[in-house]
């Protein structure tokens, strides 16, 4: 025996079709291809959110135009001045920055391009791999951002000194080639973002695994990739914790550099932020060389998720 549902019709009428779910008539009022329009408070919270993050380096630009005795004074300057061009000479000579940023451009792209490596390898085989003890395995790469980086700093530095890396740059890029939050990161990035029958139909068509990870993984990993690389960058030029022990004063990257600079019992606060002014801007080139690949990799990321 079966059963009819209801439905609204009367004598003479059309039947009254079901009402379409919430979702749908909020997505057909929109339409596709439509953006949602923002009010005025919209506009005034991105206004202050954009002026107070601008701001830092905006005042890092002015008490570096300025005199010492200028930007101590009460109220301080708010408008550029014209001692820029000197304190940054001061800045370059005082701390040799030129070796220093050297330094660091060889120190932040290599741990890098390392840390896109090997994560995306390890991220490739805890995703898509079947192995025994991969569970097991990716906890203990969760367990260790549990630990604080000041509990390795001992023995780390004891390892490097034994191998003869004391005051080398290999002291400092060597411990960082590879991150377990760079392992997380891609595994679940590659969790959604490569199907199973993608590697199943290469690994068909006779493909290896280093051709599956050339010509399969990395385009699809990609967007990831450069998160990760933009976040690793930036982590490791300001680094300075682990630099600021390993390295020598004679040997130093930007950031411990700045640091002896800013080290002297009455340091000159103008020389101090125009070397800082200095440090941004290699940070500054690479969000404008790599700004589109970059957003591109988090709106991607995005809609994976």
């Amino acid at each position: 025996m079966t059963t009819t549902s209801p439905t609204n019709t009367a004598p003479g009428l059309d039947p009254v079709p079901p009402a379409a779910p919430v979702r749908n008539r909020v997505r057909l009022k929109l339409g596709a291809g439509q953006q949602l329009k923002g009010g005025p408070l919209t506009y005034l919270a991105l206004v202050v959110v954009g002026l107070g993050s601008i701001f830092p380096l905006y005042w890092t630009l002015v008490a570096a135009s300025h005199d010492q005795q200028r930007v101590l004074d009460s109220p301080p300057p708010l408008v550029p001045g014209g001692r820029l061009w000197s304190n940054l000479q001061a800045a370059w000579e005082q701390a040799h920055l030129g070796k220093a940023i050297v330094n660091s451009i060889i120190v932040s792209g290599c741990i890098t391009a390392a840390t896109l490596f090997f994560c995306t390898l390890a991220g490739y085989a805890f995703a898509k791999m079947r192995f025994r003890g991969r569970g097991a395995l990716m906890t203990a790469v969760i367990a260790t951002l549990t630990i604080p980086p000041q509990l390795s700093v001992v023995p780390l530095f004891m390892m490097m000194s034994d191998i003869g890396w004391g005051g080398k740059l290999e002291s400092v890029i060597f411990p960082t080639l590879v991150g377990a939050f760079g392992v997380f990161f891609m595994r679940q990035y590659l969790l959604e973002a490569l199907p199973y029958e993608l590697v199943e139909a290469a690994k068909v068509d006779g493909a290896s695994n280093i051709r599956i990870v050339w010509n399969v993984v990395l385009p699809v990993a990609r967007p990831a990739m450069m998160v990760l690389g933009m976040l690793t960058f930036v982590q490791a030029w300001n680094d300075f914790f682990w630099p600021f022990l390993a390295l020598s004063q004679d040997n130093p990257t930007l950031q411990v550099a700045l640091g002896q600079l800013s080290a002297s019992y009455t340091p000159d606060q103008s020389i101090v932020m125009a070397g800082a002014l200095i440090s941004t801007l290699p940070l500054l080139l690479v969000f404008v060389v790599f700004g589109k690949q970059i957003v591109g990799g988090i709106m991607a990321g995005a809609v994976k998720g």
